[in-house]
């Protein structure tokens, strides 16, 4: 063997190596707790600052990290036969795929998978200029690759929304995750808040709650009394369609109250797997999370535990557009102050924190720590903020634009 072939089988080790740190990079920026670093990021972390303009753009560039180690470790493999030929000829072919197989398994894909989500916040800090490197090439290149196997995908109802791999070992990651995270996540962290929650009063003209119900995107709406934290029931679609299919029944003379189902109310410290063993011990799949003075705070659903576990098995395509928020034909979003956070990363996909702040509005004084006035416009988590209305201390209007994330839908 000469010179020439160690220094080729020299460079193929390296190459493999270099697969192994984007594996690492796309993988602890996937798993990293978009809070943490936006804390670190306010600190004055520079680290943490070039990655908190990455967070918006984190299944793009898991994409190109993974076209990145596919494409060195394709090289690597090529290498290693071209070393090996002159001493073992057309066998060559077979000895650098297993050597290279065993390599690339070791380094790119067991010890990645090992390390990554043990310390997914610091790696993601000192990887993410590599992530943004391979990007940069093979970013549009891969979002290209995605968009060509969109539509056959589509039409086999496979795929999702094609914005990545239907499944991969990323996914297993993250649904074992799930899994172990429902003994720590409790129901507040997961429910619908109240600011979003489509409610009844009970004194509304019956007429009206059927025009109300059959309208919303929701099959159980909680009914209250006088005020929104004395729930009374819930009323269930269905219990009205069946009242309103009786011979003679007409919407201005239905008694709603009769139609009621009891509230299920549970507390909010509540872990996610004593909810999900409440979920199936009762047969059901909805409760109002109430706090420790017994408010109400919000709604949890077996869809909101499954979501935890599975991930998110909606296409956001599909996921409806919460009230108050209006998609411009730009994509950027007219969005009222009062919008909660948590379900415009449900709706969109984003990773804006949700500790600090319940609405888009009160993120955006946590991050200034001012109040802006209208006018005022502000760059954070990916996103430009552009204050669009103001009563008195109060924001009561933001438009939001996606800064190098994919548009919104």
């Amino acid at each position: 063997m000469t010179l020439t072939d160690i220094a080729l089988l020299g460079a193929a080790f390296a190459l493999i190596l270099a697969s192994a740190v984007l594996e690492t990079a796309g993988m602890s920026l996937a798993g990293s707790s978009a809070s943490r670093i936006h804390r670190m990021a306010r600190e004055g972390d520079r680290r943490a600052l070039r990655a908190e303009k990455l967070l918006g753009q984190r299944d793009r560039l898991n994409r190109a990290a993974i076209l990145g180690a596919v494409l060195l470790n394709t090289l690597a493999a090529s290498l290693v036969t071209f070393a090996l030929a002159d001493a073992f000829g057309t066998a060559a072919v077979l000895y650098a795929a297993l050597s290279v197989t065993a390599l690339v398994f070791l380094l790119a894909e067991a010890l990645p998978r090992a390390i990554a989500p043990t310390r997914p916040e610091p790696l993601a800090l000192r990887l993410a200029p590599a992530l943004e490197i391979i990007a940069r090439p093979l970013g549009p290149l891969a979002d290209a690759l995605v968009r060509l196997i969109r539509r056959p995908l589509a039409r086999l109802h496979v795929g999702g929304n094609g914005n990545a791999p239907a499944y991969g070992p990323m996914d297993a990651i993250r649904r074992l995750e799930g899994m172990i995270d429902l003994d720590e996540t409790l129901a507040d962290d997961v429910m619908v808040h109240r600011r979003s929650v489509e409610m009844l009063d009970i004194a509304t003209p019956p007429a009206q709650i059927v025009r109300i119900v059959t309208r919303s995107r929701h099959t159980r709406l909680p009914v209250y009394r006088d005020d929104p934290d004395n729930i009374i029931g819930i009323l269930h679609s269905k219990n009205l369609l069946r009242a309103l299919a009786k011979r003679g029944a007409r919407p201005e003379t239905l008694i709603i109250g009769k139609l009621l189902s009891p509230a299920w109310f549970v507390p909010n410290t509540t872990s996610l797997r004593e909810q999900l063993n409440a979920f199936i011990a009762r047969r059901s799949q909805f409760a109002l999370v109430v706090d420790e003075y017994g408010s109400f705070q919000g709604v949890i659903t077996l869809a909101d535990i499954l979501a935890q576990v599975l991930g998110d098995i909606t296409d956001t395509e599909d996921r409806p557009t919460p009230q108050g928020v209006i998609i411009n034909d730009n994509g950027s979003l007219t969005v009222e102050g009062t919008v909660t956070i948590r379900d415009l990363n449900r709706r969109f996909g984003w990773d804006l924190p949700e500790d600090d702040a319940n609405t888009i509005a009160g993120l955006l004084i946590n991050a200034v720590r001012v109040i802006p006035v209208k006018g005022q416009s502000f760059t954070y988590y990916g996103l430009r903020f552009d204050v669009l209305e103001r009563r008195r201390n109060q924001i009561t209007q933001l438009r939001l634009t996606p800064l190098g994330r994919e548009t919104v839908v």
